[in-house]
This record gives structure tokens, sequence and C-alpha cells, in this order.
């Protein structure tokens, strides 16, 4: 039985993730009274991030992922696993506040493809 959003689908839609990792953080208590304010997920966000570029500092190629064992079992762990672990965060947040996420990201993204080449004269 596969999971609404897993993976293993082709295309993934990103309603269907945010649902599925604010569904998960609800049932694991990370919303009960007193919840986590939005300053809290904003620097949660940071620390995936610091996670992400510790994995880069050890050495880690940002392909690579491997395991630890845990008492639940086999850990992913690795840069994409960060990354992922952001995205989660952020899915969770954006469903929990109702930020619209999808609508935003399709704007921008159309937005930025009507940019010009290395816009903003920037060098780096």
């Amino acid at each position: 039985m596969r999971n609404e959003g897993s993976i293993q689908e082709p295309e993934t839609n990103i309603r269907a993730l945010m649902s599925r990792a604010h569904r998960t953080a609800c049932d694991k208590g990370w919303w009960n009274f007193p919840y986590r304010s939005y300053g809290d997920q904003w620097a949660n966000f940071h620390s995936e991030l610091s996670e992400a570029w510790e994995e880069i500092r050890k050495g880690k190629s940002l392909s690579y992922t491997y395991h630890s064992e845990t008492e639940i079992g086999s850990k992913p762990e690795g840069v994409a696993v960060e990354l992922a672990d952001l995205l989660i965060r952020v899915f969770d947040t954006c469903e929990h506040y109702g930020i619209p996420l999808v609508e935003a990201l399709a704007e921008k993204m159309d937005y930025n493809d009507r940019r010009p080449y290395r816009h903003g004269g920037k060098t780096a």
C-alpha cells in the first residue's frame, strides 16, 4: 500500500505532501498546545540547512545517503535527507498556517523565467 505523496510516484503533488507532512506532525504531537511559534518554525528551517551543510563539511557526497540504526530502525542520513527534512518542515508550516506555497511557487518560477541572464548585477 502506497502512502499519499509517496516518493515512488513519478510525479508528486506538492499539496498532498504538505497535507501528509502536517498530518504526521500533528499525529506526533508537534502542534499540541503549547505548540511551536512561527519563529520556532523558522529556526527549525535554518537547523535543517545547517545539518545539510554539516554533511557537506564531513565530506559526504551530495547524492550519498547512508543509514544509522536507531531504536525504531534504519534512519536515512545525508545532504539530500537533510534537504528533505527542510521541505517537510516548510510543507508542514505552510499547511498549518494556510500559506499558499503551491501558488507562490508557480508564480515565482514564472517570474524567474522572464528574468534576464544573471540578473541583478551580481557576480556570484
